[in-house]
């Protein structure tokens, strides 16, 4: 077939001209005798939602409804009445819900933060159980591969693994996506939720000591990053008595402080822990003295110390180190 030809084909037919809507008679939209600020709709699409309120008024339940609320979330996939309907419709025509689910990837693909398309993407899902797991997982990897940090795909894909499971490799991908960019803060939390909620890992405490050690090793690599700080004190359940009596908690301190650069999380929790009464071992404390500025009064505290070299090391934030330093007692 010529390009010509295909084009031609494609070219869409109004409804007013489809013989199969000649008995219907569309519904304008009524936005009242004088409307403030009337929508220039483009005519197709004024077209599509007027059979569309004609259909749903009449509660159509038919193949060319179906079709119907195809071409207006193909125009529009933001409008919760069509897909509402749409499932409706789906439902009194028994139909085949595997081509549902292509027509709803595809328009993921174009519409991937559109919450009322992941929505309609569960509902399916809901019919078919544990059978679709795994395709559901595959779609919100494909997302989550062009946009990291899409919440939608995020939330889609922990509603499978607690409603459909998968759960076999989740860990494994979380290690996978970590290790292209360490600084993924969606990965860490997906890790943290797999960690406390997969039913094939034993729970937090039965892998507490591996994740400390993933996250103190993702620490030396990238100090500057908090998430993987954030990890290690989740893995505490951010309990700074348990974080103060961890020794690789404070080895860890010492060798990034030992680097002097990119030591700002570090301190950040060595500051907090100090406010709880934490004893710092000599070698932490030399580690701190090394690194302290000239401006750091004679005499000052541990913590003083951390204050003042946290106001030079993290300016942008210089006010709120003070802030801390003003409150110690």
């Amino acid at each position: 077939m010529s390009r010509k030809v295909k084009e031609e084909s494609c070219v869409r037919v109004p409804i007013c001209q489809r013989p199969e809507w000649s008995d219907v008679c569309p519904v304008p939209q009524d936005d009242g005798p004088n409307p403030i600020v009337p929508i220039a709709y483009a005519e197709e699409f004024r077209e599509i939602m007027d059979y569309f309120r004609a259909v749903y008024l009449a509660d159509e339940r038919s193949p060319r409804a179906l079709q119907l609320t195809q071409e207006a979330v193909s125009l529009n996939s933001g409008n919760y009445t069509v897909w509402q309907f749409r499932r409706v419709i789906l439902e009194a025509l028994n139909v085949d819900l595997h081509e549902e689910m292509d027509f709803v990837a595809r328009i993921i693909r174009d519409n991937a933060k559109n919450y009322l398309i992941w929505h309609h993407r569960r509902w399916i899902a809901r019919k078919f159980g544990a059978d679709v797991a795994s395709k559901e997982l595959e779609i919100t990897k494909e997302v989550l591969f062009r946009d990291a940090k899409n919440y939608h795909a995020w939330s889609h894909r922990q509603w499978v693994l607690q409603e459909l499971g998968g759960w076999d490799e989740e860990l494994a991908y979380c290690d996978e996506l970590l290790e292209d960019d360490i600084f993924n803060d969606s990965a860490w939390n997906q890790r943290y939720f797999v960690v406390t909620r997969s039913p094939l890992l034993g729970g937090l405490e039965a892998m507490k000591d591996s994740e400390v050690a993933y996250a103190v090793k993702a620490i030396l690599a990238k100090p500057e990053n908090e998430s993987s700080w954030r990890y290690l004190r989740a893995l505490h359940n951010n309990s700074l008595s348990s974080l103060s009596k961890d020794p690789r908690v404070a080895s860890v301190f010492v060798n990034v402080l030992k680097s002097k650069k990119d030591y700002v999380e570090a301190l950040n929790l060595v500051l907090d822990l100090l406010c709880r009464h934490y004893e710092p071992s000599d070698e932490l404390k030399n580690s701190i003295d090394a690194i302290s500025p000239d401006s750091c009064p004679p005499g000052s505290s541990v913590a003083q110390k951390v204050c003042h070299i946290l106001q030079v090391a993290d300016p942008m934030r210089a006010d709120y180190w003070e802030w801390r330093h003003s409150v110690l007692v």
